[in-house]
């Protein structure tokens, strides 16, 4: 299959669906009374083609569980990768990210960005790895010196390139970081324009079979500890005016993390059905029983994994300053 099945539109159309999509947004709650803790009924959540919003899009519990409450979800999107939403989120065109990497989220809240963690996941097993073609020749992450590596900056490729390079004793500099979304990254590596790309799931299982790919470095297999987790993130404001409605919005999501986890099968099927990758691939996610694990915002062990992962990325530049994560999260 082409990379059209794992992301159907590329940044730049997406871009321009998502101005439109944005533009035709309804005005909340106009005519009616709202409930108490909130000051719309309207709830907009940005979506991309992976994880739990991806499965909270298509099954459509969510939003009978939301609504339940008299509370409307709007779709934006569909996204490539974190990052983007992050931005529709502080440009106040989304309420909600969609539950990506904490890396890119923390790199925007340090450049500025109003954002505050509403709740977090650890999903296991993780899948990010650092693949390249088998007909490249590379094999180990010590063949990567003088070769690039497409990753997304400040985000999950990076950073697992990074720890692999310091875990082999490599200096970064003998390695070219090209910095590419998803959509963009995955063509380039089927085209010989990178030499490797560092991916999450599922584009990096996709790519493994659509470009007869292997794994160099594989996050759940070679490195130690975790640095990155799953995130939902709002605007500090909208909690201020909203609490009731990111309470209401925290449960559901963390029932859609239960559903998936104990439906596994069921779960893997409607993103094989949506995405449109090859057997093959649906049944090594399966194989995976992969499980979401979650933690409210203000969680203290969480919270310290989470503040040792930023100082560690602040560390190696990263992030490029450093962050006190608890000043970050929605008080509720």
């Amino acid at each position: 299959m082409s990379e059209a099945g794992f992301l159907p539109q590329s940044r730049r159309a997406f871009l321009g669906t998502a101005a439109a999509g944005v533009g035709a947004l309804a005005l909340p709650g106009i005519g009616k009374a709202r409930a108490a803790g909130r000051t719309t009924d309207t709830l907009r959540l940005t979506w991309g083609y992976f994880g739990l919003s991806y499965l909270a899009h298509e099954r459509g519990a969510l939003e009978k569980r939301l609504a339940e409450q008299g509370i409307k979800v709007e779709w934006v999107g569909p996204f490539p990768n974190h990052a983007p939403t992050l931005q529709a989120v502080t440009g106040g065109t989304a309420d909600y990210a969609f539950g990506g990497s904490t890396t890119p989220a923390l790199a925007a809240i340090i450049a500025g960005s109003p954002l505050v963690f509403s709740q977090f996941f650890i999903y296991q097993p993780r899948t990010t790895a650092i693949i390249a073609k088998r007909s490249s020749g590379i094999r180990t992450v010590a063949d990567l010196v003088g070769k690039s590596v497409a990753v997304n900056r400040s985000g999950l490729g990076e950073f697992l390139v990074v720890a692999a390079l310091e875990q082999n004793g490599i200096d970064r500099a003998k390695v070219n970081f090209v910095y590419l979304n998803p959509p963009d990254a995955a063509p380039a590596l089927a085209a010989g324009k990178v030499d490797a790309w560092s991916m999450w799931s599922p584009g990096v299982d996709i790519a493994r079979v659509e470009y007869d790919a292997v794994d160099i470095f594989y996050e759940e297999r070679d490195l130690p500890f975790q640095i990155d987790f799953n995130s939902y993130l709002t605007r500090k404001d909208f909690v201020e005016q909203n609490p009731d409605l990111v309470k209401a919005f925290n449960a559901a999501i963390v029932a859609e993390a239960e559903w998936a986890s104990a439906n596994n099968v069921e779960a893997e099927e409607i993103a094989f059905k949506g995405l449109k990758y090859s057997e093959a691939v649906r049944d090594h996610f399966v194989s995976l029983k992969r499980k979401y694990t979650p933690y409210a915002a203000n969680d203290p062990a969480f919270l310290e994994k989470l503040q040792n992962a930023a100082n560690w990325l602040t560390e190696r530049k990263v992030l490029p300053e450093t962050i006190t994560v608890a000043d970050h999260i929605a008080n509720l």
